[in-house]
C-alpha cells in the first residue's frame, strides 16, 4: 500500500493534470477548461482569474499539485468536484460568481483529513468551509448552466473589466524583504529596466560614466586648489568649497555605478525559482545601500551649501558682515548642512525606501516610488531653490545699490561689478542645471502611471497576467529625457571650477607643482569689495561733500579695532604714500652713517608700525599692502 500511493504521488503530476496549452488573453472571457482533474465536468468553460485569484490555468494547476494524490486515491467523491469549483469555477453571466455550499466543502475535509495527514498537508485557509455559503446543494446549479456550456465570442459571455496588476511568477520576490512594485508586494521592476532597450541602455550608462569623470575632475580641483592655500578662500565664500565635496562624493558614486553595472542595482536571475532579475530595493543589499546613502546625502548636501552661500553672500550685502563675523557662524551653518540631509537619509533608510536604479547602477529613492520622489527628493529642492533665490536677490540689488553710491572711487566700483557678474553667472550655472533636474523628476512624476500601464499592455501576455481593460493612452518615456535628467545631476557640480578659475589659480599650481608655496596669501577681491563698502545707512544720510565713513570688520592684516572709524580720501591717500617713498629715499641716500646710527634708524622705522592704527595710515595699509 506505501508503495502504491508513492507511485501515484510520482506520476500523477504528469497525469491528472496536463495542460493541453496555455496562453495569456488580453480579455477575461469564457474560456474551455484545459485542467485534466477537471474535465468530464456538467460544465466545460471557466474564467479567471478564478475564486482563489489566480489568473490564469496555469498557475491554478500549480496550485492544485498538492492534491493531486487524495483525487488519484478518491478519499472522497467531492473532493474533485470542490476543487474544481474553486480552481476552475464554471462560467455564467457576467458579474455573477457561483460559490460552492459549506457542505460540499465539509464533506471533502472530513472524509480526506486522515489521508491528508499522511502526506504531511494541511487543509488552507483559503479553503476554510466557513467562508462558503450555508447550504445544501450540488454544483454547479441548474441556473449556471443555462447560459451554456460552449465559449462564444458574444459579448454578453465576455467578462470586461480591469483586475488592475498581478505580479507576474518572474518578478515575486521573498515576503520577508518587503518589496513592492506597481502597488503589488513581494514583487519588483524588471531588471536593468522595464522602458529601455538595451542598446539604448548601453549608450545611457557610458554617457553618465564620461559625465561623471568630467564632474569629478572639475570638483577635485575646485577641493585640490582649496588645500593648497586654504588662507584663500574665507567667508562669505568658503561654502564654494564645501558644495565642490558634496559633487565629488556624487560623481563618484555615478562612476562607481557605471563601473559596476548591474551588480548593486539588481538582484541575480534564479533559474531555479523561476524568477527573473529585478531592481534590489530596500536595505537588504548592503552595497546598494551604502551607494543610496552617500549619493542622497551629499545631493541634499550639495543643495543646502548652494542656499548657505547665498546666506552669506547676504549677510556680507546688506547688513555688511565682515568675513570673522561670517565666519564666527561656521559651526551652525555646519550643523544645517551636514545635520539636516543626515536626518532626511536615516529617515528614508528607516521607511525602507531605498531602490536601484537600473539605469545608472547606482541606488536613489523615488524610481519607481512616486511618493517618495515627491516628498524626499523634490520637495527639498524646490525649498532650497526658493530660499536660495530670494536671497540672491536681495543682495544683489542691495549690491548694486551700494554701488551707485560709491560712483567716484572707480577702483572699488570695478571690483564690486566684477564680483557681481562672478556671483550672477555662479549662480546661473548652477540653477539652470538644477531647474532642469527638477524639470526632469516632475516630468516623471507627472507619466510615471502611463508609462506602467503601457508596459503593463505591452508585456501582460509574455508574463501571462490580466491585460489592462481600457487603456486610453499609451506612452513610454523618451530617453533623451533621462539623459538630460543624469547630465544636469552632474553638471551641477562643475559650477564650482568656475570660481576658482583665475591666473592666481595657475600661478599656485605652478608654484606648488615646482615646490615652491607662497608663505603669505592675499585678500581676494570680492572679500575686500565687501568689507571695503561704505555703510549704506550712512551713504544716504551724509552730505554731498561730506567724506564717506567707513567700517573695519576686523578684517585687515593690521590688528586694529574692529569699530574703529575710518577717513579715506585720495589726496591723503597720496600724500602718506609719498612721505612714506620719501623717507626711504633719504635713508638710503645717507650712506655715511654709522653701523649703530643704521640699527637705531632701523629700530626706529619698526617701532613706528603700532603707529598705523591711526586711520590714514591703516588707509595707506589697506590700499597698498592687501597682498602682504
Amino acid at each position: 500500500m506505501p508503495c502504491f500511493l508513492l507511485l501515484c504521488f510520482l506520476v500523477t503530476p504528469a497525469l491528472s493534470i496536463h495542460m493541453e496549452f496555455i496562453e495569456s488573453h488580453s480579455e477575461f472571457s469564457c474560456e474551455p477548461i484545459r485542467l485534466r482533474m477537471c474535465q468530464d465536468l456538467p460544465y466545460n468553460t471557466t474564467f479567471m482569474p478564478n475564486l482563489l485569484n489566480h489568473y490564469d490555468q496555469q498557475t491554478a494547476a500549480l496550485a492544485m499539485e498538492p492534491f493531486h494524490p487524495m483525487v488519484n486515491l478518491v478519499c472522497s467523491p467531492d473532493l474533485r468536484m470542490f476543487l474544481c469549483a474553486l480552481y476552475a469555477p464554471v462560467c455564467t453571466t457576467y458579474g455573477r460568481v457561483s460559490m460552492p455550499c459549506r457542505s460540499l466543502c465539509l464533506r471533502a475535509k472530513d472524509e480526506c483529513h486522515k489521508l491528508m495527514e499522511i502526506f504531511g498537508l494541511s487543509w488552507p485557509d483559503d479553503m476554510e468551509c466557513s467562508r462558503f455559503p450555508d447550504c445544501d446543494e450540488p454544483y454547479p446549479r441548474q441556473e449556471d448552466l443555462q447560459t451554456g456550456s460552449e465559449p462564444t465570442d458574444q459579448s454578453s459571455m465576455t467578462v470586461q473589466r480591469d483586475y488592475g496588476f498581478w505580479c507576474p511568477r518572474e518578478l515575486k520576490v521573498d515576503p520577508d524583504l518587503g518589496y513592492t512594485f506597481m502597488g503589488k508586494k513581494d514583487c519588483s521592476a524588471p531588471c536593468p529596466s522595464m522602458f529601455f532597450s538595451q542598446q539604448e541602455l548601453t549608450f545611457t550608462r557610458y554617457f553618465i560614466g564620461v559625465i561623471s569623470i568630467v564632474c569629478l575632475s572639475a570638483t577635485l580641483f575646485t577641493f585640490l586648489t582649496f588645500l593648497i592655500d586654504v588662507t584663500r578662500f574665507r567667508y562669505p565664500e568658503r561654502p564654494i568649497i564645501f558644495y565642490a565635496v558634496c559633487y565629488v562624493m556624487v560623481s563618484l558614486v555615478f562612476f562607481l555605478g557605471f563601473l559596476l553595472e548591474d551588480r548593486v542595482a539588481c538582484n541575480a536571475v534564479s533559474p531555479a525559482q523561476f524568477r527573473a532579475s529585478t531592481i534590489t530595493q530596500g536595505s537588504h543589499n548592503k552595497a546598494c545601500t551604502l551607494f543610496f546613502m552617500v549619493l542622497y546625502f551629499f545631493t541634499m548636501a550639495g543643495s543646502v551649501w548652494w542656499v548657505i552661500l547665498t546666506i552669506t553672500w547676504f549677510l556680507a550685502a546688506v547688513p555688511k558682515w565682515g568675513s570673522e563675523a561670517i565666519e564666527k557662524k561656521a559651526l551652525l551653518f555646519h550643523a544645517v548642512a551636514w545635520g539636516l540631509p543626515g536626518a532626511l537619509t536615516v529617515t528614508l533608510l528607516a521607511l525602507n525606501k531605498i531602490e536601484g536604479d537600473g539605469i545608472s547602477g547606482v541606488c536613489f529613492i523615488g524610481i519607481y516610488d512616486i511618493e517618495a520622489l515627491r516628498w524626499f527628493v523634490l520637495a527639498p529642492l524646490c525649498l532650497n531653490v526658493a530660499v536660495g533665490v530670494s536671497l540672491l536677490l536681495v543682495g544683489i540689488v542691495a549690491l548694486n545699490r551700494v554701488r551707485m553710491e560709491i560712483p567716484l572711487e572707480k577702483e572699488n566700483q570695478t571690483k564690486l561689478v566684477k564680483f557681481m557678474i562672478r556671483m550672477g553667472v555662479f549662480s546661473v550655472l548652477y540653477l539652470v542645471p538644477l531647474l532642469t533636474v527638477i524639470g526632469c523628476y516632475i516630468y516623471e512624476h507627472t507619466y510615471r502611471g502611463i508609462w506602467e500601464t503601457t508596459w503593463m499592455d505591452e508585456n501582460c501576455r509574455r508574463y501571462h497576467i490580466p491585460c489592462p481593460y481600457k487603456v486610453e493612452e499609451t506612452s513610454r518615456p523618451a530617453v533623451v529625457v533621462f539623459l538630460i535628467k543624469y547630465l544636469m545631476m552632474l553638471v551641477v557640480g562643475i559650477p564650482s571650477v568656475f570660481w576658482v578659475g583665475s591666473k592666481k589659480t595657475c600661478f599656485e599650481w605652478a608654484s606648488f607643482l615646482h615646490g615652491r608655496r607662497r608663505k603669505d596669501s592675499g585678500v581676494n577681491e570680492s572679500r575686500q569689495v565687501l568689507q571695503e563698502q561704505p555703510d549704506f545707512a550712512q551713504s544716504l544720510l551724509r552730505e554731498p561733500n561730506t567724506p564717506i565713513i567707513r567700517k573695519s570688520r576686523g578684517t585687515s592684516t593690521q590688528k586694529s579695532p574692529r569699530t574703529a572709524h575710518i577717513y579715506r580720501s585720495k589726496a591723503s591717500s597720496v600724500h602718506s604714500k609719498a612721505s612714506y617713498h620719501g623717507s626711504l629715499r633719504r635713508t638710503r641716500d645717507d650712506r655715511s652713517d654709522s653701523m649703530v646710527y643704521r640699527g637705531t634708524e632701523k629700530n626706529s622705522f619698526h617701532g613706528s608700525m603700532p603707529r598705523l592704527n591711526h586711520p590714514l595710515s591703516t588707509h595707506t595699509a589697506e590700499n597698498d599692502g592687501t597682498s602682504a
